[in-house]
């Protein structure tokens, strides 16, 4: 095997440069903040702050289970409409079947939507 490389040592290359390539900017901003940045602990360093006003209370915060539906929803229209823009692009050479694919693609998203809409999912309560 002299002159090959197995197809392990790419990977054992590539996991070493996945590991060393985040450790050094994370190295250097160690060395930087030890030297360069200055230790004064005192009770008004070590005390939350936030927005100006000092925090008071639980930070324990519940919140509606609308918010995580209103997000969901987003990112799913937001993500597959990502899709659209390939076609968009290449849509006058593209054939009748993947036309029909597409129109089958935004039904499918319309039919999500009507279903969210009739759920009551995006009534704001």
């Amino acid at each position: 095997m002299t002159g090959e490389y197995s197809s392990y040592q790419f990977l054992v290359v590539f996991l070493v440069v996945a590991i060393v390539f985040p450790l050094i900017p994370l190295g250097l901003a160690y060395l930087w903040a030890k030297f360069y940045s200055p230790n004064k602990p005192g009770p008004d360093k070590n005390s939350t702050y936030e927005c100006g006003v000092e925090s008071t209370g639980d930070a324990w915060v519940q919140f509606k289970s609308e918010y995580y539906l209103y997000a969901i929803i987003f990112l799913i229209f937001d993500v597959e409409t990502v899709f659209l823009l390939p076609f968009a692009v290449a849509f006058s050479g593209l054939s009748v079947g993947a036309f029909l694919a597409m129109a089958l693609f935004i039904l499918l998203l319309a039919e999500g939507l009507v279903w969210a809409w009739l759920k009551g999912i995006l009534q704001w309560k």
